[in-house]
């Protein structure tokens, strides 16, 4: 299964992934999947791991990453619990078209 099957059913069954993006290890809940600008993004809900932009603070609004598909590695679906901020239904400019997201 490639990476963006792998995003869509962790999407799908609500479940979080490990991933590296930039050689960094990010735990992460996948929201939303799709295409900007014809390339395959994702939103995600980052709450562990490490990252360029700082710590990551559990339940921070900030922990919003928009990633695209390819530059991820070693995608992992793993089961636990649900990360998501407040703000999970503010509209995003990460996606143009959507092909999959969450349900609350």
């Amino acid at each position: 299964m490639n990476n963006y099957d792998s995003i869509k059913t962790a999407i799908l069954n609500k479940q979080n992934i490990i991933a590296y993006y930039k050689n960094l290890k990010r735990e992460m809940c996948p929201h939303v999947l799709g295409t900007k600008k014809g390339r395959e993004h994702g939103l995600f809900y980052q709450y562990g791991g490490e990252s360029s932009s700082g710590a990551i603070i559990a339940g921070s609004d900030k922990n919003w990453r928009c990633i695209p598909i390819e530059g991820l590695t070693i995608v992992t679906i793993c089961d636990g619990e649900w990360h998501t901020a407040y703000n999970h239904s503010k509209s995003n400019s990460c996606i143009d078209v959507i092909d999959v997201e969450v349900e609350f």
